[in-house]
């Protein structure tokens, strides 16, 4: 008999493309002094057959020193989240708990030069400005002047990703009454992030009597 853990790993493919569409994480990584994070906006990209995320930082970030070609980097991507009451199942005894998806994303940082300050930052506005409904804004309209200051104060660094762990808790576990009634729950929540997770619930097992779909 196959069991259902709470929380199932995410396939790599599916993982990349979580972190690519997310766009913005925290990242860290640790000296002798202890760990460092910062939360960052990000481009992910394949070269060569890996993957790279690319981000940057204002240049005294004491995160940039570290980027030395040898230490390894953590990219957190969070997604939607939820509590769980355990008077919302259908079945008695439960126990409360949190639902989410997050993607951890971890290999070796390196250090790029100044003179590709540029192509990421357009890179990056391009990703960010095609989500919105407008004509995308990009630097080539910004002041040349305060453009080019600006960029001299970031410095650009690439992970090479060697390793994706993927991981999503959405009920599976449960019951199909149990399911259900989560799933509605959420579907009924005032919060845009619940309703995501309850449409994710209700494709994970499709076909249920869902009161919202």
């Amino acid at each position: 008999m196959h069991i259902l853990r709470p929380q199932f790993r995410i396939e790599e493919p599916r993982a990349l493309e979580f972190a690519r569409q997310r766009g913005f994480g925290m990242i860290v990584a640790a000296d002798e002094r202890g760990p460092h994070a910062s939360h960052v906006p990000f481009v992910l990209d394949q070269r060569d057959g890996r993957a790279i995320v690319q981000i940057h930082f204002t240049a005294k970030n004491p995160l940039v020193p570290l980027a030395d070609g040898n230490r390894r980097f953590l990219l957190i991507v969070a997604g939607d989240d939820a509590y769980i009451s355990n008077d919302w199942y259908a079945s008695p005894d439960n126990v409360s708990t949190w639902l989410y998806e997050a993607v951890h994303l971890s290999g070796v940082a390196h250090l790029r030069g100044l003179d590709e300050n540029r192509g990421h930052g357009d890179a990056l506005l391009a990703v960010a400005e095609s989500r919105l409904p407008k004509r995308p804004w990009d630097l080539a309209q910004m002041e040349p002047e305060k453009r080019e200051s600006m960029l001299a104060a970031i410095r650009v660094i690439d992970l090479v990703v060697d390793t994706v762990d993927g991981q999503a808790k959405l009920n599976q576990h449960k019951s199909d009454a149990d399911h259900i009634a989560v799933a509605d729950r959420l579907a009924q929540s005032e919060e845009t992030g619940h309703r995501r997770l309850a449409q994710k619930m209700q494709t994970l097992r499709p076909g249920l009597a869902y009161r919202t779909s």
